[in-house]
Order: C-alpha cells, then structure tokens, then sequence
C-alpha cells in the first residue's frame, strides 16, 4: 500500500496510457478476427438444419414407401376377392345372391381403382420429395465445404494471434494492478460507454483525440504538467499530453513486437 501512495500523477498517467494502448491492441486483434467466429457459429448451427430437415425429408420417403407397399398388398386383396367372388357366382342359386356378389366384386374393382390412383399419387409425391432431398443434399455439401473453408480460416487467424491474445491479455490485468482500484473503474467505465474503446487520449491539435472540441490553453497546460488526472468534460475520457503518449507509444510497441 505504501508503494501505491508514492507512485506519482505522471506515473498513473504513464501507466494508463499503457493499458489503454494494450487494451487498443487487443481490440485491433479481435478485430482482425471480425466476425468469423459468429459467422461459423451460424454456418454450424445451419449444417445442423440442413441435416435434421434431411433425415426429416428421408424418413417421410419411407413412410410414403410404405404406403405404396400398402395400397398394393390392398390391390392384391382385392384381386382375391374379386376372383373368390366371381367363383360363388357360378354357384348362386338366385338373382339376389348374383347381383349381391356382383356389388362385392364391382366395390373391389372400385378399391383397386381408388388405391391404383393412390399409388400414383405416391409416386408423384416421391418424385418431388427425392428432388427436395437432392436440392437440400447439394445445400448441405455447399455449406459444409464453406464451413470448413471458414473454420480454416479462423484457425489460421487464432493460431497466429491467440499467443499475442493471451499475452496481452495478461499484461492489461499486470498494469491495472499497478494502478489504483478507482481509476481502473473509472477507465473501464469510459472505455464501456465509447464506441472506440479509448479511455485515455492525447491530446490533437489542441483537442481530445477523436474529438472536435477545443480544449482551453489553460487546460492544456494543466494537462503537459502531469500534476492531476483530467478528463475531457465532453467526452469524459482521460487526457494526456501528447509529448507522453508518443513516449509510451515508442515503449509499448517494442513490447509488442517481442510478443
């Protein structure tokens, strides 16, 4: 606790500067990285559809199989039923049984007929479920091949830059315990709430960096003193002289480049 007390206003500066450009530096990473690992997120979860939706149009095909199958061994039932009745008609002894079984064997051929039609349905129903089947078979291998194009892709850009990652990423924890506890929130809380990410900014052209808003000469001069911690009152974030901020820039990127 003693050391924290004696580290001065420069020395905090110096040392958020440096988190800001190591945080801004895993941001640059990430970025490079875009938006592939949701785009393989998404091209899994569609591979995943594409199968299901595959199994679903398959299976449907044996089912309306199995109805032809059906309606044939009905064909074939009725066949029998037809040559049973028209062999009891040789031996009727009346018109009213004749004309009984003639009803019988005309409701068969009428059966035959309904499950004939039924079955020619089927088919056509196959025809157009096989030709869904291969649409959704030469989707599915479209999407596999981009898929495994894409998690190439992202494979090649994490092993190149997850070390970098990791490094950084342990580095940002080792300056923010160089600081103390209320200006980590505070950092975090600004770099939360901006777009860019930029919590600590040198000072442009008379301006916040990425701002348009002119910062009074007094300001400044507070400021290039490095006695206090300000804050641009627009934008909130932290300001630094632009004299120390090239200084850390030329130290942090020879760390950088012995990641």
């Amino acid at each position: 606790m003693a050391k924290k007390k004696e580290v001065t206003v420069e020395e905090r500066l110096r040392a958020l500067y440096d988190l800001q450009l190591i945080d801004s530096r895993i941001d640059e990473i990430r970025n490079v990285r875009g938006e592939l690992p949701l785009e393989v997120r998404d091209l899994e979860d569609e591979v995943a559809g594409l199968n299901i939706r595959l199994e679903k149009l398959i299976a449907n095909l044996e089912v309306v199989d199995n109805d032809i199958v059906g309606k044939k061994n009905s064909i074939e039932e009725s066949k029998a039923l037809i040559k049973k009745y028209s062999e009891q008609q040789k031996n009727v002894r009346n018109n009213r049984e004749f004309n009984s079984l003639t009803k019988e064997v005309e409701f068969q051929e009428l059966e035959i007929e309904l499950a004939e039609k039924h079955i020619k349905e089927f088919k056509a129903q196959i025809e157009q479920k096989k030709a869904v089947i291969s649409e959704t078979k030469d989707r599915l291998k479209e999407r596999e091949n981009h898929l495994k194009h894409k998690k190439s892709e992202l494979d090649a850009i994490l092993a190149e830059t997850e070390k970098e990652e990791q490094a950084l990423l342990g580095k940002s924890e080792d300056y923010k315990k160089q600081i103390e506890e209320r200006l980590v929130k505070a950092y975090t809380r600004i770099r939360t709430n901006v777009k860019n990410g930029l919590a600590v900014v040198p000072i442009e052209r008379g301006a916040s960096g990425g701002s348009f808003f002119t910062i009074p000469p007094q300001v400044q001069v507070e400021i290039a003193s490095r006695k206090k911690v300000i804050t641009d009152e627009h934008s909130g974030r932290i300001l630094v002289d632009a004299e120390l901020a090239e200084e850390q820039k030329a130290k942090m990127e020879k760390m950088f480049s012995k990641l």
